[in-house]
């Protein structure tokens, strides 16, 4: 069994454990996935996945993100941008800013935040067991072009 270097068992691993039947392609495609360090659509996924086994259709794909999603493999994200994107799971948890402009999704942790979101939820008479925050934004400082350098 490999282990990736946290400790963890890989996203394959992951499926083999909940008996899920692992062809070559969902095989694929969970490596192609774990090896994302962006926030990839089905359509990157595919091409991606294609890549590296031509046989992979853009269906399978879909398919196989859907089962992994549903297993608790994996989480999907809408960005506001019409196109649902995916991440395995991470290990700690995280919250995302995106460029409105680029598309870049940028990871980050703030403790502050996640104290006040406790906070917030007490205050309401609640325990919170779980949030996902999304902040949209643009550059303070606009990218200058060629004839603006």
């Amino acid at each position: 069994m490999s282990i990736q270097s946290g400790g963890e068992a890989t996203l394959e691993e992951q499926c083999v454990a909940r008996n899920m039947r692992m062809t070559e392609q969902r095989r694929v495609i969970a490596r192609v996935l774990e090896a994302a360090t962006d926030h990839p659509d089905v359509e990157e996924l595919y091409a991606r996945a294609s890549a590296v086994d031509p046989r992979i259709s853009l269906s399978t794909v879909y398919r196989t993100v859907n089962l992994f999603e549903e297993a608790g493999l994996v989480t999907k994200h809408d960005f506001k941008d019409g196109r649902a994107r995916f991440e395995q799971i991470p290990d700690e948890h995280h919250d995302h800013l995106i460029d409105v402009r680029s598309g870049r999704v940028i990871e980050f942790r703030n403790e502050e935040i996640e104290a006040i979101q406790e906070v917030i939820a007490k205050k309401l008479g609640y325990k919170l067991v779980d949030h996902r925050l999304e902040l949209y934004a643009v550059p303070l400082d606009p990218v200058p072009g060629p004839d603006k350098a």
